[in-house]
């Protein structure tokens, strides 16, 4: 597959993107290439395309499946397994969001909650880490379930509810 000059910097940029959001470069490049193919492509045409290693691809594949962002499809008449992307933005970015709470604030919210009651038990934890710790829970408390109420709404509701963004910050009197 050859990618076309817009094809390629967009390729490249989700690569880019995917490390400043802790993935791994490879991993995003093939989200990327993925999304954007028309048609589902196996692990060779893949790494044809951007130039890596089959192995890389497979473990990269691997990894995407895990985020149940990308899935194997088949396709009549060939024996390899192909692979594409959601294609629903809305879902994809909801998919992505659940497994960085599952993987991320769930754990750093039960840290906390096992700190908070070892400190409450142990006469030797100063006040000021308590407090501290008290305060990063009821914002990961705060967050999640907003996240969680949030996450219901069908991907039009969502659509409204995020452009209604001044309206609500004029209506609670903190906008412009």
């Amino acid at each position: 597959m050859n990618l076309s000059p817009v094809q390629q910097k967009f390729v490249l940029h989700w690569g880019e993107m995917g490390t400043r959001w802790g993935i791994n470069r490879t991993v995003a490049q093939i989200h990327a290439l993925l999304y954007i193919s028309p048609t589902p492509l196996n692990a060779e045409q893949i790494a044809e395309t951007l130039n890596v290693a089959r192995s890389n691809v497979s473990t990269s594949l691997k990894e995407l499946q895990s985020w149940r962002i990308v899935k194997l499809v088949h396709v009549l008449g060939d024996k390899t397994d192909h692979f594409e992307s959601m294609r629903d933005v809305w879902e994809m970015f909801r998919i992505v969001l659940d497994e960085r709470k599952r993987r991320e604030i769930d754990p750093t919210v039960a840290l906390l909650e096992e700190c908070m009651t070892e400190a409450a038990k142990d006469k030797d934890t100063d006040k000021h880490t308590e407090e501290r710790l008290r305060e990063l829970h009821r914002f990961f408390a705060t967050t999640t379930a907003w996240y969680t109420q949030v996450r219901k709404l069908p991907a039009a509701a969502l659509v409204k509810f995020l452009n209604a963004g001044d309206k609500v910050l004029k209506a609670l009197g903190v906008g412009p």
